[in-house]
């Protein structure tokens, strides 16, 4: 089972952006994998929010997510696209994720969760939630990498989304992102890591990396992570496509060494003792 992961450097030009993932999804099909993962916000990364609005139209109208399907087709290769942003029904945006199958029909869509409302130390501040509405249901879907979780960036800090996730059945966790590099360089490995210990699955994070034309800086390593917590692929250039063989034999082995999954229990109500 062989994957493609994208590191991108998104800009501000979403055609721009999809003369990237047209490129990466050809390259892909010719390295061999059977399907190609990308990062949060391949489409266009943006923090200038009115000139982002320019950019950021329904779905249906969306020019990324339709080259991408298309290039999906051509090149009979099934595509997570991490996520892209989108205009909602409600007037605010959806920070929405796609998986297309190698017809370049859509198979699934997860709206992001849990939005990323926080002030770091270094003095930015980032309010999600002001343009963005969460989404309201957890999603797998079967592929041929196996059943995948999705999830995206933020929702990376909340290990319940991820108990659901396998709990359905996911072999495989996706978690495409744009972290900051501050909380990059603290947590990125150590979460994506214990994900996939917990979860006894395969996690794969597509993510951006480098200085983007809005301004910012993302940290990058993009990885692959089995389910013993053993990092496979961990992508450190700015703009890097990487390949990664996922081993279903591995998986089993793991599941049967340490049977994390069967000796879950419902969670019972919290005594609180004073």
């Amino acid at each position: 089972m062989r994957a493609a992961i994208l590191q991108m450097t998104s800009g501000i030009d979403p055609l721009a952006n999809a003369d990237v993932l047209e490129a990466a999804i050809r390259d892909a099909a010719a390295g061999g994998a059977a399907m190609l993962f990308t990062p949060e916000m391949s489409g266009v990364l943006d923090s200038d929010r009115a000139r982002a609005a320019t950019s950021i139209v329904a779905e249906d109208d969306d020019p990324v997510l339709a080259r991408v399907r298309d290039a999906a087709a051509r090149a009979g290769l099934w595509v997570h696209l991490g996520s892209i942003a989108l205009r909602g029904d409600d007037g605010r945006y959806a920070n929405r994720g796609f998986v297309i199958d190698a017809t370049g029909a859509i198979r699934a869509r997860y709206d992001k969760l849990h939005l990323f409302d926080v002030d770091l130390p270094t003095g930015e501040s980032w309010r999600e939630s002001a343009a963005y509405a969460p989404g309201s249901r957890a999603v797998v879907v079967d592929t041929p990498l196996g059943r995948l979780g999705l999830a995206i960036c933020y929702d990376l800090r909340f290990p319940d989304l991820f108990r659901a996730l396998t709990d359905a059945g996911a072999t495989v966790l996706a978690v495409p992102a744009a972290f900051t590099v501050p909380t990059g360089s603290a947590h990125w490995h150590v979460l994506l890591r214990a994900r996939a210990i917990e979860g006894a699955a395969f996690v794969i994070a597509a993510a951006q990396g480098g200085t983007h034309a809005d301004g910012r800086a993302t940290y990058g390593h993009s990885v692959a992570i089995d389910p013993w917590g053993e990092v496979l692929l961990d992508l450190v250039d700015d703009a890097e496509l990487g390949f990664v063989d996922l081993d279903a034999s591995r998986l089993a082995d793991v599941r049967a060494r340490i049977p994390v999954l069967a000796h879950r229990r419902a969670i019972p109500l919290v005594e609180v003792v004073a």
